[in-house]
């Protein structure tokens, strides 16, 4: 029985896994959900947490074997270390699964989960968040309530009376009241409001897709190419607008690492990213990979460079990615991971805040991975950004499913905070997306292209940033404690305690 409900816990996160991107088979997370739920049931703290790390396994593994490209030995590592949070978090359903209000102890506690695993070690890693798995379905409108914590709880909740309710097998009051709540969860949802959050000026905004000449690791080899592709992009655009046959843009957006080259060290690059500015006439957000503070690092930057004035605000991106941007504990490892020597220097953290002025309007800038992190997207909307940019390089992982999936992040953002959101890509997926989360216009894979759209800005604050991350912590810290009692409980129950 034991090797037996282990598969099938495993089978679970398969099937929370699936309803991501790219198989988007989202009528299978609720089953994976519910999965869990029942695997759980009858086992002690220790059987949970194997339950759990089970889930873990088979629903990080495949969400994240992008990273296969880096090396089968850290997807592998990731994928047990995200394992372990879902591990907890049984432990914890094992001990009060039998509990009367199982279902919202369970609700709280991935809450608290999630908001562990998104701290926790370096930084945290969100991908996977259940709100970002839902970018289809209604109930992702809770995160223009209360960000991605509501969306996850209201999901957990929903399954979890349901799971109560089949196990009840009679037909009473409670049960009664169990399917209505689940019913009401979901139907409210319906209702929930969508689109710009204070709608204000209609601007025209565009992309440019550059593409890269390599792949897979790979891709940036050619640093001059790659440059020389967004700005010839650029170029061309410029000679539409001329002869009419596109609209001519009030602002750009060029991807992180459109220039690997340090424009404010390489008069040649600086020269081919004024010139393309220049052609095209208004401010252009550009990517840029520059000297740092010190000799030891370099920056992550978006760099606003004006057609007369050139390069002026920047952004240096706040949450660079352990082992892909820089090696925590670099003397320790280095000397036993050769392939550590491929990042010679670390991207140092930016300290600046992420909104810019492109002309008259405010942009808030996330780069590539910061999408996924909720403290980031409110700081870009809370300080002013009425229309958010996601600059992005991920085309190391393009095939891989990766950039369906951050794709996929920005509709939820869009929704969550009430803003365009514009993703710039240098290989794809980039694309242009409506407060609603629709996709007004994207990009194919490995090409080049230049979206150009007209779209509203806004300026109003939605609950799920206003309050979003409160609540989180709220709810975190009501499982926590929700925890220690079930934790008390099931020490009473076997005679540890004295009641």
């Amino acid at each position: 029985m034991g090797p037996a409900r282990l598969v099938c816990s495993g089978l679970a996160g398969l099937a929370a896994a699936v309803a991501f991107p790219p198989w988007n088979q989202t009528w299978l997370l609720p089953l994976g959900l519910a999965g869990l739920m029942l695997t759980v049931s009858g086992c002690r703290g220790r059987g949970g947490f194997a339950q759990g790390l089970a889930f873990g396994l088979g629903f990080m593994m495949p969400l994240t074997r992008w990273l296969t490209i880096i090396g089968v030995d850290a997807w592998i590592a990731l994928g047990l270390l995200e394992a372990l949070f879902y591990g907890l978090m049984a432990m914890t359903w094992a001990w009060a699964r039998d509990t009367r209000y199982w279902p919202i102890g369970f609700a709280v506690t991935w809450v608290g989960a999630e908001l562990l695993r998104s701290t926790v070690p370096f930084g945290g890693l969100p991908w996977g968040s259940l709100a970002f798995g839902l970018v289809d379905t209604p109930v992702v409108r809770y995160g223009r309530l209360g960000g991605t914590a509501l969306v996850a709880a209201v999901t957990v909740l929903a399954v979890a009376l349901v799971v109560a309710l089949v196990e009840r097998r009679s037909h009473d009051r409670q049960g009664a009241g169990m399917l209505l709540a689940a019913v009401c969860i979901v139907g409210l949802s319906l209702v929930l409001p969508t689109g710009a959050a204070g709608p204000g000026e209609v601007v025209t905004v565009a992309t440019v897709q550059g593409n890269v000449p390599g792949e897979g690791m790979t891709a940036f080899s050619e640093r001059r190419a790659v440059l020389h592709n967004h700005a010839d992009a650029t170029r061309a655009l410029s000679e539409q607008v001329a002869a009419g046959t596109r609209s001519a843009p009030d602002i750009v957006f060029w991807p992180e690492n459109s220039t690997d080259i340090d424009p404010y060290g390489d008069a040649q690059a600086y020269d081919e990213i004024d010139d393309a500015v220049r052609a095209i006439g208004v401010p252009t957000l550009v990517g840029a990979v520059v000297a740092g503070p010190d000799a030891a690092h370099v920056q992550n930057m978006g760099i606003v460079w004006d057609p007369q004035r050139g390069p002026g605000e920047q952004y240096v991106k706040r949450h660079p990615v352990p082992f892909g941007e820089y090696i925590p504990m670099r003397g320790l490892l280095a000397p036993y991971i050769s392939r550590l020597d491929q990042i010679p220097r670390d991207f140092a953290e930016g300290a600046f805040d992420n909104v810019l002025d492109l002309g008259t309007v405010r942009v808030g800038d996330v780069i590539c991975f910061e999408v996924a992190y909720d403290g980031l997207i409110r700081d870009a909307v809370l300080g002013g950004g009425e229309l958010l940019v996601v600059q992005t390089n991920n085309a190391t992982y393009t095939g891989t499913g990766q950039l369906e999936q951050q794709f996929a992040i920005s509709r939820y953002r869009a929704i969550e905070t009430g803003r365009t959101v514009v993703v710039a890509a240098t290989n794809g997926i980039s694309g242009i997306i409506s407060p609603d989360g629709e996709v007004i216009d994207a990009t194919e894979e490995k090409t080049r292209d230049v979206l150009v759209e007209s779209v509203t800005l806004a300026d109003g604050i939605t609950w799920g940033v206003r309050i979003g991350g409160w609540l989180e912590l709220a709810l975190a810290l009501i499982g926590l404690a929700w925890a220690g009692h079930a934790y008390l409980g099931r020490r009473r129950e076997v005679g540890t305690i004295a009641p």
